[in-house]
C-alpha cells in the first residue's frame, strides 16, 4: 500500500507580501546573521523568534574547528528563548543566512538536527511554531508548523512504548 504525507508551504518572490510584524521579523534574523561565528564554512545563519508575549529572541550559528560541537542558529535561538522567557511559547521564527561572496536568495530550511528540536519545542509547549523562511533577498517560504518539516518524528512517546 503507497500512502502519501502532504506538505503545504505558501511561497512569496519576496518579503513585500509578509504583514509587517513578519517582515521586521525576518530582517531582524537577516541582520542576525552578522553575529554569527562561521569562520570555517563562511556560510551565516540568523534566527529571530517572536513569542506569545510579544518578546524578540535571537540567535546565530557558533561554528567549531571540531564541527559536531558547533551549535546552528535555530538552536542558540531555542536555548536562549527557554531561558530567558521560561514559559513563553514561540510564535514565529524567521531564518535567513548568507555565504561568503555569493547571494542568498533561495530559502533555507533547517537542517535535521534543527528540525527535531523545533518539534520538540512544539510539543513541549502544544502549539506550532510558524516559519519564515528565506536569504537575504528573494523567495519566502512560509509553513505553519515545524511538524511539518519532520513527518514520522522520534518523540517522547516512542520512548514511553
Amino acid at each position: 500500500m503507497i500512502k502519501q504525507h502532504p506538505f503545504q508551504y505558501e511561497e512569496w518572490p519576496d518579503d513585500s507580501a509578509l504583514s509587517e510584524s513578519d517582515r521586521s521579523l525576518l530582517q531582524e534574523a537577516r541582520q542576525v546573521t552578522e553575529l554569527a561565528y562561521a569562520p570555517y564554512s563562511n556560510f551565516w545563519v540568523g534566527a529571530a523568534a517572536r513569542l506569545i508575549s510579544g518578546a524578540v529572541v535571537t540567535g546565530s550559528n557558533q561554528e567549531n574547528a571540531s564541527y559536531p560541537v558547533g551549535t546552528c542558529a535555530e538552536r542558540v535561538l531555542l536555548g536562549h528563548a527557554a531561558l530567558r522567557y521560561p514559559g513563553d511559547a514561540i510564535e514565529t521564527l524567521a531564518i535567513s543566512y548568507h555565504p561568503k561572496d555569493k547571494s542568498s536568495y533561495v530559502p533555507l530550511y533547517p537542517c535535521g538536527m534543527c528540525r527535531q528540536a523545533l518539534l520538540e519545542y512544539e510539543l513541549r509547549f502544544q502549539r506550532p511554531i510558524r516559519l519564515i523562511l528565506s536569504g537575504m533577498e528573494g523567495a519566502v517560504h512560509c509553513i505553519e508548523s515545524a511538524n511539518s518539516l519532520l513527518p514520522f518524528a522520534f518523540t517522547g512517546q516512542g520512548l514511553r512504548s
